[in-house]
Order: structure tokens, then sequence, then C-alpha cells
């Protein structure tokens, strides 16, 4: 019990540090000004390599591609979902607003706890459920707004990813006994094979090219390694909840940055998800 509970909480600070670390997003996007597939290619080659980096100093190497070619359909199911979520949500950063984005993330929790529950059966606590439940209203909210602004196809490329990063965590969970850092630095390589034939991997310069090097290193491979292992030690609905801390965080660090200001409903969205993520963890901080 004392175990299951210290993975809990451990879980429960990997997923809060990964949305730290994604939500430099949109900082990102914003100061490189280079096309998306640009952005794209090489952010997977730099989160890549960092990812895959970690594994082999990890001492982990040769097991993790023992499982992972043991276990080649799941492991290539994961990293598929990862690179074509990746390809949607940094498209859609920059066909729609950073608040709407994230907001719409708010959704996950209810998309996993659905997929899990069709899918594997399983069941989440009421006050997860509840919590998911506000954050959803949240979206509703801002959503409505969405295509009076221009900007309703980027919140649907960010809806695409929203469901494709809930299979995502649904994948990692259930398969817990299969190492799934390397399809996370797949899923990176991956998404850059995708956009190389739109993409023009020469066009940075000195300045771009560094800040496309942290983009890569510290937003995608840093956040996408802490998911990977939190996603194993919570159950997946907790990890989006959690992993919604990531809203509010964004667009303040866009609005202090470039002077980008949400407009009131994204506000209104925000505070809901962000009340629903402090719910959950003041009312069950350490069951399953």
């Amino acid at each position: 019990m004392g175990a299951a509970r210290g993975n809990n909480w451990w879980g429960v600070v990997l997923i809060l540090a990964s949305a730290a670390a994604f939500s430099t997003a949109g900082f990102f996007t914003r100061l490189i000004h280079v096309d998306s597939w640009t952005v794209l290619f090489w952010r997977g080659i730099f989160g890549g390599l960092f990812i895959a980096g970690y594994v082999w100093a990890s001492g982990g190497g040769a097991a993790a591609l023992k499982g992972m070619r043991e276990r080649w359909g799941v492991t290539s199911l994961v990293a598929a979902c990862s690179a074509v979520a990746t390809v949607c949500f940094i498209n859609a950063l920059r066909r729609s607003t950073v608040a709407d984005v994230t907001v719409i993330y708010a959704t996950a929790p209810f998309l996993t706890a659905a997929i899990g529950w069709v899918w594997l059966g399983s069941r989440e606590s009421r006050v997860t459920l509840a919590a998911s439940g506000v954050a959803l209203l949240g979206v509703v909210v801002m959503f409505g707004a969405a295509a009076s602004e221009g900007h309703l196809f980027g919140d649907l490329l960010a809806l695409a990813m929203t469901l494709l990063m809930a299979m995502f965590m649904v994948l990692v969970r259930r398969n817990r006994d299969t190492p799934m850092l390397p399809a996370a630095a797949l899923s990176a390589f991956g998404s850059a094979v995708l956009v190389l034939p739109v993409a023009s991997p020469l066009a940075p310069g000195g300045v771009a090219f560094v800040w496309l090097a942290l983009f890569g290193i510290t937003q995608f491979g840093l956040g996408l390694l802490l998911l990977t292992l939190g996603s194993r030690l919570i159950s997946p609905p907790r990890t989006a909840l959690i992993g919604n801390l990531e809203i509010p965080l964004a667009p303040a660090m866009v609005w202090l940055a470039f002077g980008e200001v949400p407009s009131l409903v994204s506000c209104a969205g925000g505070l809901l998800v962000l009340g629903a993520v402090v719910g959950d963890l003041w009312w069950r901080p350490a069951e399953e």
C-alpha cells in the first residue's frame, strides 16, 4: 500500500513537471520565425536525440530495444499517436491562439476516461470524473467563440491532437510493463520524418537554430520523457487532468513575453480547468 501510494505521488510529480515543460510550446512557437514544418523537423530531431540519450545513459538501452522489438505493434502505435499529435499541435499553435489550443487539451481527461471505459472496462474515481467534467465545461465555454474569431481549423487540429494524446496515455498505462521510452524517441524522430518532404532544414540561421534546439530538448524531449514515465504510475484520466496545469501556464507565458492577451472567454475556460485540477489533487491526493 505504501509503495503504491509513493508511486502515485511520484507519478503526480512527473506529470506536473511535464506540464511545466510542455507549457513553453507557445513561447517557442512565437519566438522562432521559421515555417511550421521546419520547426517540427528540428523539434523532432532534438527531442528524439534527448530521449534516446537518456535511455542509453540510464543503462537500459539494450533492454529497452529488446522490449520494443518484442512488442513492436504496441510501441509502433504509441509512437504513431505521439508523432501525428505533434504535427497537429504545432500547426494548431500557428493557426489559433495559445489559449485556445491549451484549453482544448482540457478534454483529454474526458477522452481518456471514455477510451479506458470502452476499451479496457476501467472505471475512474468519481472525483476525477467530476473534475474532468468541469474541465470539459471550460472547453465548451471557450469553443463557441472560435468560429467567429476565425481560427476554427486551428481548434479542430488541437482537438485531433488531444484525442491522439488520450490514446497515447491509455496505451502507455495499459502496457506499463513494456519499456515505452524507445517508443517516445521513435515518435519524435517519426514526426521529423513525416514533415521532411515539406520542411526546409537548412533555412534556420544561427540564433534560430539555437532556439530550435532548446525547443526540441526542453519542451518536447523533456516533456515527453516525463509524460511517458509518469503515465505508467497513475491512471490515464488523472494523468491528463493533472497535465492540464499547462493550460493557465502557457497563455500566461506568451502574454508576459509577447503581449498576446487571451480573450475573456478563454480566461474563463482556463479558470474552470485550473479549478478542476486543484480540486482533484485536493480531494484524492494519493488514490489511484
